[in-house]
């Protein structure tokens, strides 16, 4: 990418879209391309088509999407489905229209079947059953891939997929009824502290194992794939596999470890007892690293000081 190319950033209000926006602009680029959802409707195919033709960007991150944890997939699988399937199909057709160069579409770990080896490599797609407490999202997401996989093939364009682990940091939701593991964890251990509770309830068993990357570090996963040259670019980009990439740290912890962590970082000293009535979801998903690590890329910020960093963003924001 060039620094004057004109950069579309889809999602950029959310955890991933703003800490890509954030490295974009440490690193020099002049002419970024930002929608808000009362601006922009992605959901409305035609206000999508209109504003694509108008500004026809160079490339797209695609982060924008329905995000939650199980409760919020749980409560709301019509919305998870529904309005992902609407955002990427619109975008990345649209994209196509406007001869967008390269579109980087981000999805979730959550598309690899339940009970796959791990970790888990990008060619386990479609090998199994899937997670049934975010079944709707992941098929959304599968659709994606297909499409992005669909236009190359068709239209010879350069869309490709990072599928990245749990993502946390800076800009996260706190509500708890709609945020992942992570900032729920966070959220509970600092209430409980501000009231001297005497303990924390955590749904599950705290046995399931999890991947977490700092959001800034799969920004510049994302920025650092877009830059690559065009022979490695077009490795992933052949029609036998889907160009499906995984981001993470390939490192994982129970959530039992997990919320220790946390708790050790907000400063709570009470009792973490686990709701073994409340559901786990998948037992493990960490993702193998191979590909992208042989790229060139690795995380940079550990598990600990992203904890840090991202509970001091949260305090600020109150």
């Amino acid at each position: 990418m060039k620094i004057t190319d004109k950069i579309y950033v889809a999602g950029h209000r959310g955890l991933v879209g703003s800490a890509i926006v954030n490295v974009l602009k440490e690193a020099g680029y002049q002419n970024l391309l930002t929608k808000t959802h009362k601006e922009l409707d992605l959901t409305d195919q035609k206000a999508v088509a209109e504003f694509f033709q108008s500004e026809k960007p160079n490339y797209v991150f695609l982060a924008a999407a329905k995000v939650g944890g199980i409760l919020a997939n749980n409560e709301y699988p019509a919305e998870f489905i529904h309005q992902n399937l609407q955002i990427q199909t619109n975008v990345i057709h649209e994209a196509w229209r406007s001869n967008v160069q390269r579109l980087l579409f981000l999805g979730s770990s959550c598309i690899y079947p339940k009970n796959c080896p791990q970790p888990i490599r990008e060619e386990y797609l479609l090998t199994g059953e899937l997670e049934p407490t975010n079944r709707p999202y992941a098929l959304a997401k599968i659709a994606g891939i297909e499409m992005c996989w669909s236009y190359n093939r068709q239209y010879g364009t350069q869309y490709m997929a990072a599928m990245p682990t749990n993502l946390y940091g800076p800009g996260d939701n706190y509500d708890l009824e709609k945020s992942h593991v992570l900032p729920a964890l966070i959220r509970k251990m600092h209430e409980a502290k501000k009231t001297s509770a005497s303990e924390v309830v955590i749904w599950g068993t705290g046995t399931p194992k999890r991947e977490f990357l700092f959001n800034k570090d799969m920004a510049k996963a994302c920025v650092y794939i877009m830059n690559l040259d065009d022979d490695k670019y077009q490795s992933f980009l052949n029609e036998k596999t889907a160009p499906v990439l995984n981001i993470g740290t390939g490192e994982d912890q129970t959530i039992a470890e997990l919320a220790q962590l946390v708790a050790d970082v907000v400063g709570y000293s009470g009792e973490l007892v686990y709701d073994k009535t409340k559901p786990d979801g998948t037992m493990r998903k960490l993702l193998d690293v191979n590909r992208v690590q042989s790229l060139g890329w690795k995380p940079s910020v550990g598990l600990k000081a992203g904890i840090d960093e991202a509970y001091k963003a949260w305090l600020n924001s109150l």
